[in-house]
């Protein structure tokens, strides 16, 4: 089969755009060439449209099996190449069962065959009374393990306390992998009181210390065992300070990069999510630490559920489901406020791409436009804009409803195969599981 070519004028290459013609061969990037829209072949020519790596999320609750009706496979990698996105990071929680041993992996392995559209690796889970189900993980594959300091929400996923947070973080060593952290101090938590429907009394539950005091633990954890740990969707510049030079990463979420507390209305549920979004000035000290590399990704932690679970009707934020869809918004999201505050597309694909890529032991594989690397790409129009209204996900309900966006897809590449042009799917699922091999038993 002939290579395909593929064109533009503003590819992302080595950290710059400019004009380039990519040859794709066998699910790689084959070569790269000067722009040359007239090269024979079967080429796509893009003109002015961004031509970058395929986004990489690596936080998303699929929730299959078991809760199907939440999201899945199907659903999930549909939203994600319309989207840009070409590789997702599975959460072990929220499906039944939840992924901590070999037999909960094999049913997840079973229930994804034949339904991915775009690659799909997983986390394993990190719960009490499971270091041995973490080993058998490790030799499955699993790209690393996550754990939650405070109650997840699901009965299935146990939270450790700081000492099972320690056996944990010694195993993970061992296995030579990484363990992302929920960290919240459940200590630090408060219990709901007064309205239901004010935002701001669900804000005072779960406040910045209770972030802080678990990320201190975090890092004296890491530093005492030589785990490799990463600290998830951070809602709080106050934790920076603690994470600085300790060699543990850090991400942030969309969400918290998009909206504030002060814009948040009472009943409001579709907002709740744990942390909750903070303040205006949280919101910029967040983007200021993207800019200078203190936080270093952002992955949408998608966990959607039926609209009942979030009590719309009620707008009862102490019962609702704490959890924001946005997988396919990761691209326009990121990009309409990282453009507000100007910043270019070279620094969002260090935050979308190549990031998450070394976080998820992917990055010899993909988060970068490079020869021998495989052709996952996306192509989208950083200038055109669009109102949130139809979504590709099993729930339409989020926040973003109704939002005007930038950035718009215009075709996702994976592995060479164009798998969405013009908001059509390719009739195939061309997904891949991935998985880690292992290089200690």
């Amino acid at each position: 089969m002939p290579p395909t070519l593929l064109s533009s004028r503003r590819v992302l290459l080595e950290g710059r755009l400019q004009p380039a013609t990519l040859e794709l061969e066998n699910g790689l990037i084959s070569a790269i060439f000067d722009h040359d829209p007239s090269r024979a072949g079967d080429h796509h020519d893009y003109h002015d449209l961004v031509v970058m790596a395929g986004l990489i999320d690596t936080h998303v609750h699929i929730n299959e099996p078991g809760r199907t009706d939440w999201e899945g496979f199907a659903t999930a990698t549909r939203a994600a190449a319309a989207g840009g996105l070409t590789t997702l990071v599975d959460m072990p929680l929220n499906s039944i069962p939840s992924t901590v041993d070999a037999d909960s992996f094999r049913l997840k392995l079973e229930a994804a065959a034949g339904q991915l559209r775009v690659d799909v690796g997983f986390w394993g889970g990190a719960v009490v009374g499971n270091l041995d189900g973490m080993r058998e993980l490790a030799q499955a594959g699993v790209l690393g393990f996550k754990c939650f300091l405070s109650p997840s929400g699901t009965d299935e996923f146990t939270n450790l306390d700081f000492e099972q947070l320690g056996q944990a973080m010694q195993m993970v060593a061992e296995l030579d992998s990484v363990l992302l952290v929920h960290a919240e101090d459940p200590a630090e938590l408060l219990a709901f009181s007064g309205d239901p429907r004010s935002y701001d009394n669900y804000l005072a539950t779960r406040p910045p210390r209770a972030e802080v005091s678990a990320i201190e633990r975090v890092v004296a954890g890491a530093k005492a065992t030589g785990c490799r740990a990463h600290v998830v969707h951070l809602a709080t510049e106050a934790g920076l300070a603690s994470l600085a030079h300790s060699g543990v990463t850090v991400e942030t979420c969309p969400h918290y990069l998009t909206f504030a507390a002060e814009e948040i209305a009472d009943g409001a549920t579709a907002y709740k999510c744990a942390p909750p979004i903070r303040g205006r000035a949280t919101r910029e000290a967040l983007w200021q630490a993207l800019e200078r590399g203190a936080i270093q990704l952002v992955a949408t932690d998608h966990s959607p559920s039926p609209a009942e679970l979030k009590c719309i009707d009620s707008g009862d934020f102490s019962a609702a489901w704490g959890g924001i869809s946005s997988l396919e918004l990761l691209l326009p999201a990121v990009w309409t406020e990282a453009a507000r505050r100007g910043h270019g597309v070279e620094k969002l694909a260090r935050w979308v791409c190549s990031a998450p890529a070394r976080l998820a032991g992917l990055d010899h594989l993909k988060g970068r436009l490079e020869p021998g690397l495989q052709a996952d790409l996306v192509v989208w129009d950083p200038n055109a804009s669009f109102v949130v209204d139809r979504l590709e996900h099993r729930h339409a309900l989020t926040p973003y409803q109704g939002r005007t966006l930038r950035g718009v897809v215009e075709a996702t590449y994976l592995r060479g195969q164009r798998i969405f042009f013009q908001s059509q799917h390719h009739s195939e699922c061309l997904g891949q599981i991935l998985k880690k091999a292992r290089t200690k038993p």
